[in-house]
């Protein structure tokens, strides 16, 4: 299948690793251009030097940063004039319980988690308009089942959804369609850290851990990076032309939630 992804421009936020790295070699596979972000510049330049030349560039950007918020979009559109796709992702949150959550550990992960998505789209929502749009925001299968241990995660993760839902209303005239991705375990460095703070924690091993987490999916086996990043391109791209404000699980089955 054509997706129609060939010639546009995708920028992603949190993309030097993991998921969002992953959803950018997908999008390049299929045609789309890409600016990469993250924190880590030496990595950025790192992970674009795997790409085929002009395929992929950089800009450094900390999603908290509103001013860098807007240089990243600054420079999208004066590298390639137009933005038609954007990869809403951050890192995690801290792990703990509710009384081990201090007040500056909710505004950072309201920042981080919340906020920046807010940031984002608002900045790239002038560009979109132009010739309509994708906006796919990366939450969690925490917005189907709270995660024990993961609070942060699990209350701005459900905030994603309540604006992916309203802004699809809104943005549905300028023909931009939003939705949101919600990984279950996914073979990443985030889920690695999160079974070894599983792991110290219960006095497992961390093998222990994976093995105790595989027996709850169906497929048991965690997810491959591209895997979840070929439902990513999918809905980013021209194929998905009626989905919008919808939240979606690529977790093998493992959240029982109807």
């Amino acid at each position: 299948m054509d997706l129609g992804l060939k010639g546009k421009t995708a920028v992603i936020a949190a993309s030097s690793q993991g998921l969002g790295l992953a959803i950018a070699k997908e999008l390049v596979k299929e045609g789309a251009r890409v600016v990469l972000s993250g924190r880590d510049e030496s990595k950025l330049l790192e992970v674009c030097g795997t790409f085929e030349n002009g395929q992929a560039i950089f800009k450094k950007a900390d999603v908290t940063n509103p001013g860098e918020i807007k240089e990243l979009m600054a420079f999208a559109i004066e590298q390639y004039g137009r933005i038609d796709i954007l990869v809403n992702n951050a890192g995690g949150p801290p792990a703990g319980s509710f009384e081990s959550i201090s007040d500056e550990d909710w505004q950072k992960a309201f920042e981080l988690n919340l906020l920046s998505y807010i940031r984002l789209i608002r900045e790239a929502l002038p560009y979109l308009k132009v010739n309509g749009g994708r906006v796919i925001n990366i939450a969690s299968s925490s917005i189907k089942e709270p995660i024990p241990g993961l609070i942060l995660s699990n209350t701005f993760r459900t905030g994603i959804v309540g604006l992916t839902k309203t802004l699809a209303q809104e943005l549905a005239p300028y023909e931009i369609l939003i939705n949101t991705v919600a990984p279950g375990r996914i073979a990443t460095d985030r889920v690695r850290h999160l079974d070894e703070v599983r792991a110290a924690d219960t006095g497992l091993t961390i093998e222990e851990v994976e093995d105790s987490a595989k027996q709850n999916i169906p497929l048991k086996r965690y997810g491959r990076p591209e895997e979840f990043a070929r439902v990513v391109a999918f809905l980013a791209s021209d194929a998905n032309s009626y989905m919008t404000g919808s939240s979606f699980l690529v977790d093998g089955g493992m959240v029982k939630s109807i």
